[in-house]
């Protein structure tokens, strides 16, 4: 069969029929990011209503809705310690209008620990972390350690003899005690718990010596003159705890903390992304918002996409260090 050889004026339709196609859709995907939000957008949280990750995101809601001039709603999807309602969003349209509100652990730690049915690396936009908290190495009252240099030292004399508490296999309770005694070169035994709260009694009756807790699972117990914060896992002392110095004071160790913040199914519009993570910023930075943070015991921090997905990274990195002795989520 001969070739069929195109005229000019033939190839010149073909190209500008496809141009015009092609700008059509750029103009629409431009025209519906340009509109946004036109109705109401909803934060989905992965867990139960009262819980800080609950909070935070209707905290969020009311700053976004106030910034953008929309409603701003939150669907609480529980379910498998999280998985249920991060994978709904992570399967929902890009559209800007479902976004996800919770711990980035659901990304870079969950899927070392359980079987998840999203892709942490490819189902997933960075949006902003809104808040995060730190955890603090916590010991009983009777403990032979006034100090985190003195806690090393004795469970160095008796490697395996002492036991720490997590809130469950595979917690952040846990890994975050894991790279601290990974940092220090300790052994001590883990003895899982179903929460934190039941953690604490064992840790205040003797039964365990050591417990990772962030600084408002600490703060009912801390006055009670039964538990002693030795060290905690952020960059800088926390301003919920100023006398309790840094694990990096006595030795060098991984930030450890738990970041809530929003993620976005992969594929929604990046002017979407930045006109969100934008507001947060701004929002973090009033002193009313960051005030009401302070207040449920968290920090505020407020980062861009880039900074998010940073973070998100080193985060998988600190995991990995540990891998091998997380006990799987149960």
């Amino acid at each position: 069969m001969p070739l069929q050889v195109l005229s000019l004026r033939t190839m010149l339709k073909v190209f500008a029929r496809g141009a015009m196609a092609a700008c059509a859709v750029a103009l629409t995907t431009a025209s519906a990011s340009a509109a946004w939000p036109e109705r109401t957008v909803t934060l989905v949280v992965p867990y139960a209503a009262g819980g800080v990750t609950d909070v935070l995101a209707r905290l969020t809601a009311e700053r976004l809705q106030a910034a953008l001039k929309q409603t701003f709603i939150v669907q609480n999807d529980v379910g498998a310690g999280g998985i249920i309602g991060t994978a709904n969003v992570a399967h929902a349209k890009p559209d800007g209008y479902t976004l996800l509100f919770g711990p980035i652990a659901l990304l870079t730690l969950s899927p070392l620990t359980t079987k998840v049915n999203y892709d942490p690396d490819k189902d997933f936009a960075p949006v902003s972390i809104v808040a995060s908290t730190a955890f603090v190495v916590t010991v009983n009252e009777g403990f032979p350690a006034k100090s985190l240099a003195e806690f090393i030292a004795e469970v160095k004399k008796k490697p395996g003899a002492y036991a720490y508490a997590s809130a469950g296999g595979g917690s952040i309770t846990q890994v975050a005690s894991l790279l601290f005694l990974k940092s220090a070169g300790l052994q001590m035994t883990h003895v899982p718990y179903r929460g934190v709260g039941p953690a604490f009694t064992d840790l205040i009756a003797g039964n365990v010596q050591m417990l990772s807790a962030t600084p408002v699972e600490l703060m009912p117990y801390a006055g009670s003159n039964k538990v002693r914060p030795l060290g905690i896992s952020s960059e800088r002392r926390s301003r919920h705890m100023p006398d309790v110095p840094t694990i990096s004071e006595t030795v060098p160790s991984p930030l450890v903390a738990t970041y809530n913040g929003l993620l976005a199914p992969k594929g929604t519009p990046r002017e979407v992304v930045d006109l969100i993570s934008k507001a947060m910023t701004s929002a973090v930075k009033t002193p009313e918002f960051s005030d009401r943070l302070f207040k449920i015991g968290v920090e505020g921090v407020g980062s861009t996409p880039d900074e998010m997905a940073k973070t998100i990274e080193a985060d998988k990195k600190s995991w990995l260090m540990v891998k091998d002795d997380i006990a799987p989520a149960k």
